[in-house]
């Protein structure tokens, strides 16, 4: 006796005509990839101001947060013209910041999909 079904379980199995299947692999590889390396460069760039933050507290984790605390005490008491400007300044340092990770990092980027995607020697001269 079948457990519970689903009305997918009678749905066939689909398999992409041969010749869209390089194009199909290809296309998700570089998705995956370029996925991969957006999260990636995020990471690094949220990353950068904690480690900033603790190199200025000499890697000490109570002097960091009561710099927060301070950071965060002087924002509060801020008016509103000011706490716009603040994070306007921060939205343009995080801009710059991931630009230049993006920068820095697309070349080596692109020559990884670059020799990932090239066809194999073995492929061209079975082709020839």
């Amino acid at each position: 006796m079948p457990f519970h079904q689903t009305p997918f379980d009678h749905i066939g199995t689909w398999s992409p005509p041969i010749r869209l299947l390089p194009f199909l692999q290809g296309t998700c590889f570089v998705l995956i990839e370029a996925a991969r390396f957006a999260v990636s460069s995020l990471l690094i760039v949220l990353g950068v101001p904690l480690f900033l933050f603790l190199l200025v507290a000499g890697w000490d984790l109570s002097l960091l947060f009561s710099q927060l605390m301070n950071l965060a005490e002087h924002y509060r008491d801020a008016d509103a013209v000011r706490r716009l400007g603040f994070s306007q300044d921060l939205q343009g340092a995080f801009v710059i910041l991931t630009l230049g990770v993006l920068l820095l990092r697309a070349p080596r980027f692109l020559r990884r999909l670059d020799a990932a995607l090239a066809p194999s020697p073995s492929k061209e001269a079975d082709h020839g």
